[in-house]
């Protein structure tokens, strides 16, 4: 038995607080989300060009992701057992509306949306049982939405997801304040008054370089509700990624470790290897997919969905391999029963 309080979602509740990270393009897909849910934590499929893999996906893009979405959501319900399944949508991502009403048409439990703020995130979700949980990493970000929120819509947030510099992917730090020290305390103090006006506990939970339980556990001393875990879950057998992809994690080193820029100027954490070295040497590198709603086909380096493509089909050498600050440590790949068991669940 683990010593965990569980997690509690306006009446969602996860036995075991750990939130599996939504990893896109197609890392975190029904089969990882499913099994982490089905271990009591609450698992999360990224939408992010979910439908990458389908025969449409060229042609009709956009139905082929709602396709996938709704495929996966139904199947990663199946798999978890009555456990939570949650959504990772972008605010930044084309489309983001109708993203959002697949998931509350397949009923997802969650939606975890980030890379920007989901200003009409509450206006979507409507009239229905799906929970909202904004990622911020600043207490200004946080008040601002909450406040926002409040103001437009007549509620908060069910959750809250702190994501710090320590974490994978696109950060929401500059490239200087990924180098400094983070405190992510005062955004709780942030969230609180609107537990108060609402009279609902909001749980804020933190991702972003969380290794181990000793990582777990320090988190949660400081008063988070639960974590976000990423990385870890790459190098799980049953992550949706290529073998490849997985082991480029087990073999990375920690100077292999760097932070990039995406096409639309974001810092990102991702793996050095022969596509990053291209496109320091000014190479561009293919064309745009009109998948982020600012992307300019004209300025951009190289496309990110491409990019992303490529990796999780195992093509390392020429995709982007995003990856969380710790991923030096992992040397094996487990299963997410074993890894869970060792995060103290």
């Amino acid at each position: 038995m683990n010593n965990f309080k569980p997690l509690n979602i306006s009446g969602l509740a996860a036995a075991i607080p750990i939130i599996q990270g939504g990893m896109g393009v197609g890392v975190s897909l029904s089969s990882l989300a499913g099994a982490v849910a089905a271990e009591g934590g609450i698992g999360v499929i990224s939408a992010a060009q979910i439908g990458f893999n389908r025969s449409d996906f060229s042609s009709s893009p956009f139905k082929a992701n709602l396709d996938a979405l709704a495929l996966h959501i139904k199947k990663a319900k199946k798999i978890a057992r009555g456990g939570v399944i949650g959504v990772n949508i972008m605010c930044a991502v084309t489309h983001y509306a109708d993203y959002v009403k697949c998931c509350v048409e397949n009923c997802a439990d969650l939606i975890i949306s980030g890379a920007g703020l989901p200003l009409n995130l509450p206006e979507l979700v409507k009239g229905s049982a799906v929970k909202i949980a904004p990622i911020v990493s600043s207490a200004k970000a946080a008040s601002v939405l909450l406040k926002m929120w409040d103001k437009k819509y007549g509620v908060t947030a069910d959750m809250v997801v702190v994501e710090g510099p320590k974490a994978g992917g696109h950060l929401g730090f500059s490239a200087e304040e990924v180098k400094k020290e983070f405190d992510p305390v005062p955004i709780i103090s942030e969230i609180s008054a609107y537990e108060e006006k609402y009279n609902k506990k909001i749980p804020t939970v933190f991702g972003g370089g969380i290794f181990d339980k000793g990582d777990v556990e320090h988190y949660l001393s400081l008063g988070f509700a639960g974590v976000q875990i990423g990385t870890r879950f790459v190098t799980t057998e049953e992550c949706d990624a290529h073998e490849n992809f997985k082991l480029a994690y087990v073999n990375a080193k920690q100077e292999d470790v760097i932070i990039t820029k995406s096409p639309i100027g974001l810092p990102g954490r991702a793996l050095n290897n022969a596509f990053i070295q291209k496109l320091s040497a000014g190479e561009k590198i293919e064309s745009c997919r009109n998948c982020i709603a600012n992307c300019n086909p004209k300025t951009i380096p190289y496309c990110i969905t491409n990019a992303l493509i490529n990796s999780v089909m195992g093509n390392i050498d020429q995709g982007l391999v995003f990856c969380g600050s710790e991923v030096h440590k992992i040397n094996e790949i487990t299963t997410v029963k074993k890894l869970m068991k060792e995060l103290g669940a």
